[in-house]
């Protein structure tokens, strides 16, 4: 091979290596990336929204419950409808950025990224009065732009130690539920969707109807359920001091 191709190889190794992080056998060995937290909570996340014929109903059951989460906006619902990720905020829940639209990282044009990534968590701070920390590439997928693009934009990347599969035009609260029974554990991070965007119509009532078991067995065995900024992720016994996310070794540092 020679020496261009070899180059070129790397740089397309480089670009797409993150993407392996979606495979969960990838995860396990980066647990911090990966979501995982304090022994003692859960953390319950939701991605696509914000949705106003969904999102208002899953802010009342976990009213209901006495439960907060954090939910990852997709930019373009955001702009479109503010009053919805703004009743997400004001109902004390945590907000994050999931890009622009739910586009896959690794097709992406040069620059896209970066710029969708910077363009939706503005929009989050600008809408919710709330800066945004976290980050959480659609489908899963991570990219090397993405990775720096959430570095310099103060956001850390996470994806999910369990999911519901809640996007199925087949799902039910009771698959869900059975779905997720396993990985509901401490320190576990958990992804549901509350909205269909780019899933089958209706399929988040699978979630919704889910939700209600799921906090109840993660309360049954003692732990508490809440959002990604009281989860510890990345920081032994959880605690305040996830505020040092920078400290993880597979988030690319910034030169000064």
């Amino acid at each position: 091979m020679r020496p261009h191709a070899f180059a070129a190889a790397g740089l397309a190794l480089l670009h797409a290596g993150p993407g392996a992080t979606w495979l969960p056998s990838v995860r396990r060995l980066l647990p911090s990336l990966a979501g995982e937290g304090d022994p003692g909570h859960v953390a319950l996340t939701f991605d696509d929204g914000p949705d106003p014929r969904s999102t208002p109903l899953f802010l009342d059951e976990l009213d209901r419950l006495g439960c907060r989460a954090t939910f990852f906006l997709l930019g373009e619902l955001l702009d479109r409808h503010p009053d919805v990720g703004r009743s997400i905020a004001r109902a004390g829940h945590e907000v994050a950025v999931h890009g622009w639209r739910h586009g896959n990282a690794l097709v992406a044009r040069p620059g896209r990224v970066t710029a969708e990534i910077g363009r939706a968590a503005r929009l989050v701070t600008a809408v919710t009065g709330a800066r945004p920390s976290w980050y959480r590439p659609p489908y899963g997928v991570l990219s090397a732009e993405a990775l720096f693009a959430a570095r310099r934009h103060g956001l850390r990347p996470v994806l999910w130690t369990a999911w519901g599969v809640d996007w199925t035009a087949w799902a039910t609260a009771g698959s869900v539920l059975r779905t997720l029974e396993p990985g509901l554990r401490g320190g576990a991070t958990l992804l549901l969707h509350d909205c269909d965007h780019t899933s089958a119509p209706g399929s988040w009532r699978s979630a919704l109807g889910a939700l209600a078991g799921v906090v109840g067995r993660c309360r049954a065995a003692g732990l508490r359920v809440g959002t990604l900024g009281a989860h510890g992720v990345g920081v032994p016994g959880g605690g305040a001091a996830h505020r040092l996310h920078a400290s993880t070794s597979f988030y690319p540092r910034q030169e000064a």
